[in-house]
């Protein structure tokens, strides 16, 4: 009765988890960061306990298939998740630099108009 019990609840904090993901993907499309994070922060104690439950918990075979099924989902879409920042954080490099070679094509420019100069746009 009591594994029952044990076996509920992990399916329950499974779905709060996938739920979670997919919250957390709506954030990081909306560009909304610090929700995210505070939403991963928060998910931090959940995923302990799921691991707690499963290392003492014994399930039977089709319990055993539906708490992988689940696993497997929340592990696709946090590997989405990861993949989608992964994506962004190469945007912002490319941008960053691109920006600071404006910048810097910005300031020798004026500088130029000064006092004459050459450019190295390599870094």
């Amino acid at each position: 009765m009591q594994s029952e019990q044990q076996y509920e609840q992990l399916m329950l904090q499974y779905k709060q988890l996938k739920n979670g993901a997919a919250d957390i993907a709506r954030l990081i499309e909306k560009e909304d960061f610090d929700s995210a994070i505070n939403l991963i922060k928060m998910r931090e104690g959940i995923f302990i306990s799921c691991k707690t439950i499963r290392r003492y918990l014994e399930l039977t075979p089709e319990q055993q298939k539906e708490v992988d099924a689940i696993f497997n989902e929340i592990k696709e879409l946090e590997e989405k998740n990861i993949s989608t920042l992964e994506k962004n954080m190469e945007f912002v490099k490319s941008e960053l630099s691109r920006t600071q070679k404006v910048q810097k094509l910005n300031k020798a420019y004026n500088s130029a108009n000064i006092n004459g100069s050459i450019l190295n746009l390599e870094n």
